[in-house]
């Protein structure tokens, strides 16, 4: 069954019934990710958007967003916007970044203020690379000792 007609509006998955849902390891390790290196709690929303509708997890750090990530079966996709500040160190990136994402990034066309990259995250390496445009976004501090 799909994501969007097995929890409605008013039916809140909770954490557990989306990772068993997706059932990936990458899931667990995307929101480790940006919990332990942005020190942020995703939240929960519910949307009617045609492209992507029903429940989905949103992260962001001082009112700006990070990523979006939406349930699927077997995988999640991860919205991360590239915008015009981001746009040059993104596509200075991509050179080292796989081929799914290079032409994910080429066919996206800019509007609203950037790219809007949905990204099938279906193994590590389109993983690292979802990380390091979320980099883009908003760096990483480094723990001081």
């Amino acid at each position: 069954m799909s994501w969007v007609n097995l929890y409605s509006a008013d039916r809140q998955p909770t954490k557990a019934e989306i990772a068993e849902y997706i059932a990936n390891p990458l899931w667990d390790e995307m929101n480790d990710f940006l919990r332990k290196n942005y020190k942020v709690e995703p939240s929960y929303s519910y949307s009617t958007c045609s492209g992507q509708p029903g429940w989905n997890i949103k992260y962001q750090k001082a009112g700006r967003s990070l990523c979006t990530l939406y349930p699927m079966s077997g995988y999640f996709i991860a919205l991360v916007v590239i915008g015009v500040k981001e746009q040059v160190e993104a596509e200075f990136l991509l050179s080292a970044c796989s081929k799914y994402t290079q032409e994910l990034y080429q066919a996206s066309h800019f509007s609203a203020g950037g790219k809007w990259l949905m990204i099938n995250v279906v193994d590590d390496q389109i993983l690292d690379d979802v990380k390091q445009l979320i980099q883009t976004r908003r760096k990483i501090k480094p723990v001081s000792s």
